[in-house]
């Protein structure tokens, strides 16, 4: 069922994050990121750069990642029964690239407003400290921090947008093994370094689901209705696609990637650079 027990509310509410949560087999999350490099290997230029974002309206595999029944009920125990896809990024660290995600706040640039949302990060492969998992500094959700603009060479956000003297000593890193799923709030502070492995170190991160009470203030986004209903109709819904990069589906993801650049935070680099949390 995965709803969230009351001692996972709890931690939540109170650290900022849950970790981890079992939401998919070994095999289902290998299938994914095998449908991901089938992708790379026909278009190798299609989920590099800009192309990161919303994969899972080309890749039927991460769509039924996105619609899964385990991460939904987990969802709805944060946000309500109600719940809208609003975007999603693949985070890909190969073993030779140094990029990095400075400490930061999601919540400080996305423009997603109340903070009625949650973001799912789903391990496809096994993320730890040695190939640049998440670190994450539990309690710092409860209030919006300052963040300095460095623009600091191999940072991915796009002005290096940085919370100061975060307290290494409080950082927990966030280890998941492949399958599993860690939730964290719009403003908990993370970030995550390099992959120091010999193997990629691949992320699936439904940024974010939201309530159908929230609004986009800094631009537009499209959404798919995850579970309910949406009575608010804040956002034009989009229809979920059943082919592998068909046609359509690829002009669609190009439409709302348009959207979605100005607002995401993150730099487009070359593939040299391509890091991500």
């Amino acid at each position: 069922m995965t709803y969230l027990s009351s001692n996972q509310l709890k931690q939540y509410k109170e650290q900022g994050y849950i970790t981890p949560i079992e939401v998919l087999s070994t095999s289902e999350a290998l299938e994914a990121r095998e449908e991901i490099e089938l992708i790379e290997k026909k278009m190798p230029n299609e989920i590099d750069k800009s192309g990161r974002y919303n994969v899972h309206l080309i890749s039927p595999k991460l769509d039924s990642i996105v619609h899964n029944s385990r991460i939904l009920n987990a969802v709805e125990s944060i946000i309500g029964k109600n719940i809208l896809v609003c975007s999603t990024t693949l985070f890909i660290k190969n073993p030779e690239e140094k990029g990095f995600v400075s400490y930061h706040q999601d919540a400080k640039y996305i423009g997603l407003e109340p903070h009625n949302w949650v973001t799912a990060w789903v391990a496809l492969t096994d993320s730890n400290e040695n190939n640049g998992c998440m670190r994450m500094w539990p309690k710092s959700h409860l209030d919006i921090k300052d963040h300095n603009e460095k623009f600091n060479e191999g940072n991915l956000l796009t002005r290096g947008q940085t919370v100061e003297n975060v307290p290494e000593n409080e950082v927990k890193s966030i280890e998941l093994r492949a399958g599993q799923m860690s939730l964290h709030h719009p403003r908990i502070v993370h970030g995550s370094g390099v992959n120091k492995s010999n193997d990629r170190r691949i992320g699936f991160v439904i940024q974010s689901y939201i309530g159908t009470n929230v609004k986009q203030t800094l631009g537009k986004n499209s959404v798919q209705i995850a579970r309910g209903e949406d009575k608010y109709n804040y956002h034009e819904v989009i229809k979920r696609n059943d082919f592998l990069m068909s046609e359509k589906s690829m002009l669609l993801r190009k439409k709302e990637n348009e959207y979605y650049l100005p607002i995401s935070g993150f730099t487009i680099y070359s593939k040299r650079n391509r890091n991500h949390e």
